[in-house]
């Protein structure tokens, strides 16, 4: 999402294709005109190559802002990997397992930083760098770039999700709901129900699947996996009270008829439009979903004033029924397990690791430097709605006009759940979406158990996924 967000299997998209493929193409032509120069430029500065995941034209243009500030002592290019957080993964590993020295950046999502670097494919921050490079940091971000106590990348952009509700909707299930609300799963499901609404999750078997029962189980106190770094000796944890309180929720949601019709095939973007449906109530999803609102908004005010005389009338309704939507969004923490007890949001996002086998190692870790810098960080957040890594980037005045729940996220964000970070990540999310799809067939009581029978035969061969 992102993301897997970001997200943990693709990324927010924007609302508009066509913006989206415009952006996606700029990036590739830059990447490939970058790459080009590259290749005929022995005499000049090094070229530092960034392997990026798809967005809408961020990173590119912090690689052309980060190579204006070098001032010619190095240029960045950018590389396209997969839409997919698998494929993006599946490319990377095959490269740098052959030693790959054209891969001096790459934007890594969290759960295979401890792959990678157990594999020895990264490069290690340390002392001074280290510190330098991480000042100011979130701690969950931060925690999520390290193996074994060891700093193997630096926290680039993060995400979290929140409890997303129409104002409107609460009111008529008087459920009070702000901020600081400290809901629980039974108590939305059971509004939505009250309201003939819905309540939005990601639940197709894929890695976002993975990010909504994970933190589940953190939210009942509870982890998937006792002792992550033992690698293929690793015991899982997810057959306790919290597992069986996990799998309690998904399975009364996945039966409820507040649960959508699509809820087996459900990801980021159809969360997202069963949540602005008319029968739309409740939903857990990233930030991009609110800036998709007020982005909406502020491209109709713009072509307002613009507009011939003719067309000012119909693009006022447009704005005001668009106000009207953004008015009514509504966000909080997100949903407990445990009544009384605080929940462990979703953790996502990306980090920016330098290639152990880069050649510019120097240029590298200078370009890491740029691009996660806090002036980087508010522009991605503003362009791509993504979350800084940086603290005191949500305390910025811009910052928290776009994003009015800047406190709330930035609070999620630090007591965000990390999913298990262990070199064998692929095949524990396999097992776990494996066992757990789809929501209605859960089974409090056997679920968790298979769940943590699968995990440990695919790590010892004896099973297949």
């Amino acid at each position: 999402m992102r993301d897997a967000a970001g997200r943990k299997g693709r990324r927010p998209e924007s609302k508009n294709p066509g913006r989206r493929r415009v952006a996606l193409f700029a990036a590739l032509t830059l990447a490939a005109g970058a790459a080009l120069a590259g290749c005929g430029s022995d005499s000049g500065p090094p070229v530092v190559t960034w392997y990026i995941n798809p967005d809408n034209g961020g990173q590119a243009k912090l690689a052309q802002k980060c190579t204006q500030q070098a001032g010619g002592r190095y240029r960045i290019s950018t590389a396209l990997l997969p839409r997919d957080s698998t494929a993006q993964r599946e490319q990377l590993v095959r490269r740098l397992a052959a030693g790959d020295k054209g891969i001096d950046l790459m934007s890594l999502d969290l759960p295979y930083l401890a792959e990678f670097a157990n594999a020895g494919f990264l490069h290690k921050f340390e002392g001074s760098q280290a510190g330098q490079l991480t000042k100011g940091m979130l701690a969950g971000p931060l925690e999520a770039a390290k193996w074994k106590n060891e700093l193997y990348a630096v926290p680039f952009n993060t995400n979290t999700q929140v409890l997303w509700y129409h104002r409107s909707v609460a009111r008529k299930a008087r459920l009070d709901l702000g901020s600081n609300s400290d809901v629980t799963w039974k108590q939305v499901i059971a509004a939505a129900e009250k309201t003939g609404t819905t309540v939005q999750v990601q639940a197709s078997r894929y890695e976002g699947y993975t990010v909504l029962i994970n933190s589940l189980v953190a939210s009942a106190g509870g982890q998937i996996l006792k002792n992550p770094e033992a690698g293929k000796d690793v015991k899982p944890a997810i057959d306790s009270a919290a597992g069986r309180a996990a799998a309690d929720v998904l399975r009364t949601l996945g039966r409820s008829k507040a649960a959508s019709a699509d809820i087996s095939n459900s990801d980021e973007g159809t969360s997202q439009a069963g949540f602005n449906a008319d029968n739309g109530g409740f939903m857990t999803n990233w930030p991009f979903v609110y800036t998709a609102e007020t982005g909406t908004l502020n491209d109709l005010k713009t072509q307002r004033k613009s507009a011939p005389a003719g067309k000012r009338a119909a693009l006022d309704k447009q704005i005001k029924e668009q106000q009207a939507k953004v008015d009514d969004f509504g966000w909080a923490r997100w949903p407990g397990v445990v009544k009384g007890k605080p929940s462990a949001p979703p953790l996502g996002g990306i980090n920016l690791a330098v290639g152990a086998f880069s050649r510019h190692t120097k240029e590298a870790v200078e370009a890491v430097r740029c691009i996660t810098s806090p002036a980087s960080q508010k522009e991605y957040m503003l362009g791509e709605g993504l979350l800084p890594t940086v603290e005191s980037v949500y305390a910025d005045p811009e910052i928290r006009k776009a994003f009015p729940m800047a406190d709330l996220l930035r609070k999620s964000v630090d007591q965000g759940a990390p999913r298990p970070i262990t070199p064998y990540y692929p095949d524990i999310t396999a097992a776990i979406q494996r066992t757990w799809h789809p929501a209605s067939t859960v089974s409090p009581s056997k679920t968790p158990g298979a769940t943590a029978r699968l995990i440990v035969a695919v790590l010892h061969d004896k099973e297949l996924i």
